[in-house]
């Protein structure tokens, strides 16, 4: 996945959790409903943050920025924190 790729994926995520909000304030969603699609969100963020650093990461090391990989979401998460 290319570095637009992955910003556009963000860019979605973050819409959709906008979107959660909204519909929750709208009383649409379920408190638990959203918090369980957030948490997914979060996790799924957490991926595309860490291979975009990943890539990043590569292409100021002269390396292939295409050989990073997405990492296990129990690796990235809450990366920094």
């Amino acid at each position: 996945m290319n570095e637009k790729a992955i910003l556009d994926r963000i860019r979605d995520f973050v819409a959709e959790e906008q979107r959660l909000r909204e519909r929750h304030l709208r009383r649409e969603l379920s408190g638990d409903e959203e918090r369980r699609r957030l948490r997914e969100l979060e996790a799924a963020l957490d991926q595309c943050w860490d291979l975009l650093r990943q890539r990043r990461a590569r292409l100021a090391a002269g390396q292939d920025p295409d050989e990073a990989a997405p990492r296990p979401v129990d690796e990235v998460e809450d990366y920094l924190q």
